[in-house]
């Protein structure tokens, strides 16, 4: 039977129906807890404090209102004027967020998978993606493309694979290792046959400072498994491409 490409999933199989796609997408208000919520793999102490699920790492609240306080005191502000007054609280609240995947584990989006019939690629395209580099602490974001090909038949919910995104891009990083612990996850965790994970990215520590050079993009790939062969590896490729 000729493939097909389902326009409502992106995914390539034998067999599609609108009715297939939209429950596999597996969408609930659950599917992007805030930092506060508890999650399977990532837990909460108490109040809003975080804890990694090891419990070796926590997000130490107050500690980052001084830093911050001490910081702008260090460039010369004076932190209790009108308009910083509130910075130090504000960005310890947004650091809760804005690192919060430090505090998950990568298992926990990809532990509910289901049974198909299908071992074909499956691809989901312009995942967007907002992480902090770890060099500058400036941000840097994009997309990300995940295509893998299942493990006996064995997928998950379309959408856990933009929260594997998030769990990784919620911390300090590098876009080269964001990449590979991706695609590590999809080979360890679900037992990909194969995986290829694409991400293109504006840097603003490039944008904003030191080369200043705005239009410049970064692409990163990571290639596993049978995706290595280079028909399979042409496929995702010219599937991320289309237009």
């Amino acid at each position: 039977m000729a493939t097909m490409i389902c326009t409502v999933c992106c995914m390539v199989s034998v067999d599609c129906s609108e009715r297939q796609c939209m429950d596999r997408m597996d969408i609930d208000d659950n599917d992007f807890p805030t930092p506060t919520q508890q999650t399977q793999g990532a837990r909460t102490s108490v109040g809003s404090e975080l804890v990694s699920p090891d419990g070796r790492r926590h997000y130490d609240e107050e500690g980052v209102r001084k830093a911050v306080r001490d910081f702008l005191v260090a460039i010369g502000e004076d932190p209790n004027r009108e308009g910083l007054l509130d910075t130090p609280d504000r960005i310890a609240r947004a650091g809760k967020e804005l690192f919060g995947g430090l505090y998950q584990s990568p298992k926990e989006p990809l532990s509910r998978r289901f049974k198909t019939d299908t071992d074909e690629m499956v691809l989901v395209r312009n995942i967007e993606l907002y992480s902090v580099c770890e060099h500058h602490l400036m941000p840097f974001l994009g997309v990300a493309h995940i295509a893998y090909i299942p493990s006996n038949g064995m997928v998950v919910g379309l959408s856990k694979l933009a929260r594997l995104v998030e769990v990784y891009a919620r911390r300090p990083q590098v876009q080269e290792r964001l990449t590979k612990q991706i695609a590590d996850a999809l080979m360890e965790e679900l037992d990909a046959r194969g995986c290829l994970v694409v991400i293109d990215c504006e840097h603003l520590c490039m944008s904003m400072r030191g080369i200043k050079k705005s239009q410049a993009r970064t692409t990163t790939s990571a290639v596993r498994g049978i995706m290595k062969n280079a028909a399979t590896r042409a496929e995702a490729m010219q599937l991320i491409c289309r237009e």
